[in-house]
């Protein structure tokens, strides 16, 4: 098996602090790594579609809605997890870029409803593809059981945070 910089690490500190049990580095650490390639994969792929990660988060947030592909201000709040102002200056953003639009909700005469546009949805769809085949990229190293597997055991680990 090759070794790799996390290896390197681990026996690093196994040398200098053997008094301590670096194992939850082995994992730990290879996880933190692996958000930073994805990281600048998912700034790539934002990027190639000249959007931002915040416009991707709102975008995709509003193209999961389903048809009419619209949502409150308040659900993109709870979906993208950012404050009231924070989300009324996106909004306001990715209406002069031409991306969504605002109307009068016929529920609620106080409240609004923000709607993808035509553009938004092409520019979303087409982020989103782009940024799952650089996901499979960063993958490929894994066949699909492999991939199945940690899933499952990412999950086991995520579970207690999203409760």
């Amino acid at each position: 098996m090759t070794m790799d910089e996390v290896d390197r690490l681990v026996a690093s500190w196994q040398q200098e602090r053997p008094d301590l049990d670096v194992t939850p580095l082995q994992v730990l650490s290879r996880v933190s790594r692996l958000a930073r390639h994805l990281d600048r994969a998912r700034r790539a792929s934002f990027a190639e579609h000249d959007l931002e990660s915040w416009e991707f988060d709102v975008l995709t947030a509003l193209r999961r809605a389903g048809t009419p592909y619209e949502l409150s201000p308040g659900a993109l709040l709870r979906a993208t997890l950012v404050t009231s102002g924070t989300m009324t200056n996106r909004i306001d953003r990715l209406e002069q870029a031409g991306l969504v639009r605002r109307r009068p909700d016929p529920e609620d005469r106080r409240g609004v409803l923000v709607s993808l546009t035509d553009d938004g949805r092409g520019r979303v769809d087409a982020a989103f593809a782009d940024l799952l085949r650089r996901e499979r990229e960063l993958l490929a190293g894994l066949g699909a059981d492999e991939q199945k597997v940690l899933a499952d055991l990412l999950r086991t680990l995520l579970t207690p945070f999203d409760t």
